[in-house]
């Protein structure tokens, strides 16, 4: 039959083991160096919608500052973070709305122009809808609730973040 002489077929496989885990190791570094480029790519389109959400700002826009297509960056900011770049975009006005709503003597129409809407109505509905009550209604709620003007209500922070920042929770 047919004589094999183990250790030649050892130091064969081990060889090819070992050719293969260089490969494997080459081919999966150039993978996540690309990954990171993209990722890397992706994050700035992100930061610029983080630094110019009071402006108006379109699809074509982010996506040409991220280098990429703008059907393309909307998919993988979709894939990447779980919302569209237009849902991030709505998320952090309403956001900086709430805080300008507590901490600042604007009208609702002057924080509907700071966080760079341009209808009031557009503003209202989308406030309503991610927070579930009207602008003025969320800020006579919390002043009701505050000891002091234009300052967060300590009953507004979770418990979590006061015993954070606190080092124990306030009775």
């Amino acid at each position: 039959m047919f004589r094999t002489n183990t250790a030649a077929l050892l130091r064969r496989s081990t060889v090819f083991a070992q050719n293969l885990s260089v490969i494997f190791y080459v081919n999966l570094k150039v993978y996540f160096m690309a990954t990171n480029y993209k990722f890397k790519r992706l994050n700035a389109g992100r930061d610029y919608i983080a630094d110019n959400y009071q402006a108006p700002l379109s699809l074509a826009d982010i996506a040409k500052y991220s280098y990429m297509s703008p059907y393309h960056f909307l998919r993988v900011f979709k894939d990447t973070y779980g919302e569209t770049p237009n849902e991030f975009l709505i998320r952090l006005r309403v956001e900086q709305a709430k805080k300008m709503l507590i901490t600042e003597k604007f009208s609702v129409s002057e924080v509907c122009e700071k966080v760079g809407y341009t209808s009031l109505g557009s503003f209202s509905s989308l406030f309503l809808k991610q927070v579930g009550m009207a602008p003025t209604s969320y800020r006579r709620k919390l002043w009701a609730l505050s000891t002091e003007a234009y300052r967060f209500p300590s009953q507004a922070i979770p418990a979590c973040y006061a015993y954070h920042f606190l080092g124990k929770l306030a009775k």
